[in-house]
């Protein structure tokens, strides 16, 4: 059994970089288009050549959701410069994420939303555009 072991493990990281790289957005792709990553994978599985560089330089890593932010593998800044909310090699002003930005609210904290919903429901009982549940 252990002697198919390296044959297995080829395998598996063969059919792994395939997906990963079939998944993989567009955007995220580095280097070269996405259908030449996907051929270079295939053509060179074999030798773990086409999968290893992939892993390696194909594909944008970002740390996860947990993780310590949207930052590239291997290059998070500084933890000072970070802190302060500035780049690192640059010092300019780091751009908040989508959700720590002040100018988006929730639809459920949103009043023209909830007015919208309001209205919305005033229409499908009946009651017109112009009554208010005041003045039931």
């Amino acid at each position: 059994m252990t002697r198919y072991m390296p044959f297995l493990l080829v395998i598996a990281v063969w059919i792994y970089a395939f997906v990963d790289c079939l998944g993989t957005p567009e955007r995220q792709v580095r280097g070269l288009p996405k259908v030449v990553w996907l051929l270079i994978v295939l053509f060179f599985g074999e030798i773990m050549l086409g999968p290893l560089a992939w892993l390696a330089f194909g594909k944008r890593r970002v740390a996860g959701q947990w993780g310590a932010g949207r930052v590239e593998w291997g290059r998070e800044p500084a933890r000072g410069m970070r802190a302060a909310g500035r780049h690192p090699q640059d010092g300019r002003p780091l751009e908040a994420p989508q959700e720590d930005r002040e100018d988006w609210v929730p639809p459920d904290d949103n009043p023209a939303f909830l007015r919208s919903l309001a209205e919305l429901n005033r229409q499908k009982r009946g009651d017109g555009p112009g009554s208010s549940p005041e003045s039931e």
